[in-house]
C-alpha cells in the first residue's frame, strides 16, 4: 500500500505511492534527444564567439594565447544587477530590496555537443574548482547573503541555450525556504547536540538500502522520503557547513562521484532532463556545526501538478529503494569500454 513518509531535514511529508509504482527503467525518456554539433555558427559560448557575451570574468587556461577549457562570464540577460545597491525599502505590509545581486554563467567547455555525464574526471573537477573561486570571491562581498549555484540540463529543467553551462546566482536576502531549513538543523541541534545531517548518514551508511555509491570523501544515496523519482543527493562525510570549505582532495573526488551519478543517470535513464544545485551555508552561517553543504541532482521525469500545487506534498511513484538498487546496478565504466570499443 501507499505510504507518507517525512524528510528528515525539512519535515516535509511526500506520498510514495506503490500503488501507482513504476519500475526505475520505465521512467526512461521515451523520445530521442537530438545529437548536437561540436560547433555551431550562432551559439554565443562556441568557440570564436566571444564578443557575443559580455567580458569575461575568468577563463580557464587564464593564457589568452591557448584555447580556453572554460570560461566565467556576467550572464547577458541577469536576473539581477551588479549595477544597483542593495537599498531595502519597507512600508506596512510591503517590503522590498533593489535588485542587486550577480548573476554569472559557467561556460563549461567550448564543445558545444560536449554532456556532463561523459566528460573526464579531470574535466569535471576544473568546472567544480571554478565554483569554488567565484563562491569564494562572491562570499568577500558582504552585500551578498545567499550563493546559489547550479545547473539546467534540457528543456524540462529550464535550459534555455543548448551549449554546456552552468550558473551562479548571488542575492542580498535568504529564501524562506533556506531560512527554514537552518531552523530545522539549528533545533535538532539543541535538542540532540548532533548534526541532523551527520546523523542521518551514519544511520543510512548502515542500513545501505538507499545508498548509490561511497567515495573517500562523499555519500550519494536516494532519499527515504524522496520528493521525485531518483533525486539523488551527494553528502561530504567530513562535517562541513559550506561548501568554501571543500578541500582540493574532496573537489577531485566529488568531480568522479558526481561524474559517475551523472552518467547513471544518462545510461540508465536515456539522458533525462536535469537539475542539480549545491545547498551551502549562506556567507552568514560559515561553520556551524548543525548544518552540512551537499549536492542535489533532481532528474525532471515527472511534472508538478495541482495536488502538489495545492498541497505542497509530492508524489513519488517510484521507491527510493529501488532507484538506490537500479543506479547501483549501471556499470558506467563497462558501459564507457563498449562504447569505445564500438568506436571505429
Amino acid at each position: 500500500m501507499s505510504e507518507l513518509r517525512q524528510n528528515f531535514a525539512t519535515k516535509e511529508w511526500v506520498v510514495i505511492a506503490t500503488e501507482r509504482a513504476r519500475r526505475p527503467e520505465e521512467m526512461a525518456r521515451h523520445s530521442e534527444r537530438k545529437l548536437a554539433a561540436p560547433f555551431v555558427a550562432n551559439c554565443p559560448f562556441c568557440p570564436g564567439n566571444e564578443n557575443l557575451t559580455p567580458p569575461e570574468i575568468m577563463r580557464i587556461p587564464t593564457s589568452m594565447e591557448v584555447p580556453w577549457h572554460a570560461r566565467v562570464i556576467p550572464n547577458k540577460f541577469a536576473a539581477l544587477s551588479r549595477e544597483v545597491q542593495p537599498t531595502r525599502t519597507v512600508h506596512r505590509s510591503l517590503r522590498s530590496v533593489n535588485g542587486f545581486g550577480v548573476h554569472d554563467v559557467i561556460v563549461e567547455t567550448p564543445d558545444h555537443s560536449e554532456v556532463m555525464a561523459l566528460m573526464p574526471d579531470s574535466y569535471m573537477a576544473e568546472i567544480l574548482r571554478i565554483y569554488k573561486i567565484r563562491y569564494d570571491e562572491l562570499s568577500l562581498d558582504r552585500r551578498i547573503a545567499l550563493i546559489t549555484i547550479f545547473k539546467n540540463h534540457g528543456p524540462d529543467a529550464g535550459t534555455s541555450l543548448e551549449h554546456p553551462h552552468s550558473q551562479i546566482i548571488a542575492t542580498p536576502v535568504i529564501s524562506l525556504q533556506v531560512r527554514e531549513r537552518f531552523q530545522h538543523a539549528l533545533r535538532h541541534f539543541d535538542d540532540y547536540g548532533e548534526c541532523m545531517f551527520c546523523q542521518m548518514l551514519e544511520e543510512e551508511l548502515q542500513e545501505q538500502t538507499r545508498i548509490v555509491a561511497i567515495s573517500e570523501h562523499f555519500v550519494a544515496l536516494e532519499l527515504y522520503a524522496s520528493p521525485a523519482p531518483f533525486c539523488t543527493h551527494i553528502y561530504p562525510r567530513r562535517h562541513t557547513a559550506s561548501f568554501g570549505d571543500v578541500s582540493g582532495s574532496e573537489i577531485n573526488d566529488l568531480a568522479r562521484m558526481l561524474r559517475s551519478i551523472l552518467a547513471k543517470l544518462y545510461h540508465g535513464l536515456a539522458d533525462p532532463d536535469f537539475n542539480f544545485t549545491i545547498r551551502s551555508a549562506p556567507a552568514e552561517s560559515v561553520g556551524v556545526k548543525y548544518f552540512h553543504w551537499y549536492l542535489s541532482v533532481i532528474p525532471r521525469l515527472t511534472r508538478m501538478a495541482g495536488f502538489e500545487l495545492g498541497s505542497g506534498m509530492f508524489i513519488n511513484t517510484v521507491l527510493p529503494e529501488a532507484a538506490a538498487e537500479f543506479l547501483r546496478k549501471v556499470d558506467v565504466e563497462a558501459l564507457k569500454n563498449t562504447a569505445q570499443v564500438a568506436t571505429p
